[in-house]
């Protein structure tokens, strides 16, 4: 142990394993301080607004006093169910196909590189796309183009998602299936997909915790709406956007309402995440 410990070339590396830890250490540290400083300064700032008027009562008109949030707030719950109806089947469906033939077709090695690009693809660029798909041949902004655009980021989140999972379901167990005379269909549905449902499930929570807070695709496609409204054939108020014109007005009102939207789109998007974290360990549990 004394030859060891004096040896040089150990103790250069005992070194370099403590500094590599002290390093890693601060870099965490400093995440962890700036992660709490936005938590307290939204806390501070936005608890005031989270009253029941903010949940009861609509956007308030420029200089007033009153308002809240509440047709920005039913807006986004609209806009995100509705892409969570559309991207939940449609990733499955294709993260199932990519596990499935990923190695034997090129058409699924051409999916899985087309989903590894829209993972990457900034937001502002597919709200522009469904701008020009979609709101100019429609000739007007409405709920509908915002879950389409926020459905296209929240698809490829999915895919990945599902993708993975299904890659951790044992050879032996396919094997065992296949074994018993089960078709391809039914051995990826009933076997590899029940075994890894807690880790779809997380995919799509973290999906939709993606899509909350998007702004630049709603800019493009929903727009806003002040007056409360469920017409998704309409622009739709969302909170996003919201915050967006709030936050820069000079109206106190206005500003205030904003810190309180974002303070609940940052704890909807935390307790999504905490809600995922909790199923993903319970699946490594089990």
């Amino acid at each position: 142990m004394n030859n060891t410990a004096s040896n040089p070339v150990y103790r250069m590396r005992l070194l370099t394993h403590r500094i590599g830890i002290l390093l890693s250490f601060c870099a965490m540290a400093l995440g962890i301080f700036f992660l709490a400083w936005i938590l307290i300064t939204l806390v501070m700032k936005g608890a005031g607004a989270i009253t029941p008027e903010i949940f009861s009562a609509s956007t308030p008109a420029p200089g007033s006093d009153d308002g809240g949030l509440a047709n920005a707030i039913v807006g986004s719950l609209l806009m995100v169910g509705v892409s969570t109806l559309l991207s939940t089947p449609i990733g499955i469906l294709a993260g199932i196909y990519l596990a499935e033939y990923g190695e034997e077709s090129w058409f699924a090695q051409a999916t899985r590189f087309v989903v590894d690009i829209m993972l990457s693809a900034p937001s502002i660029v597919i709200g522009l796309f469904v701008y020009a798909i979609f709101v100019i041949h429609m000739k007007h902004f409405s709920g509908w183009a915002g879950s389409f655009a926020i459905s296209l980021i929240a698809i490829p989140v999915v895919v990945r998602t599902t993708d993975n999972m299904l890659a951790l379901v044992p050879t032996s167990l396919r094997e065992a299936a296949y074994a018993l005379g089960a078709p391809r269909w039914k051995v990826a549905l009933m076997v590899r997909l029940r075994a890894v449902r807690a880790g779809i499930l997380t995919g799509v929570l973290l999906a939709v915790a993606r899509i909350s807070g998007e702004t630049a695709p709603l800019l493009f496609t929903a727009l806003n709406n002040q007056f409360f409204s469920t017409d998704m054939n309409q622009p739709m108020a969302n909170l996003p956007v919201v915050i967006y014109q709030f936050a820069m007005s000079p109206y106190d009102n206005w500003r205030s309402l904003a810190w309180g939207g974002a303070l609940l789109i940052t704890f909807g998007v935390l307790g999504l995440n905490v809600l995922s974290r909790t199923f993903f360990s319970q699946k490594t549990q089990g």
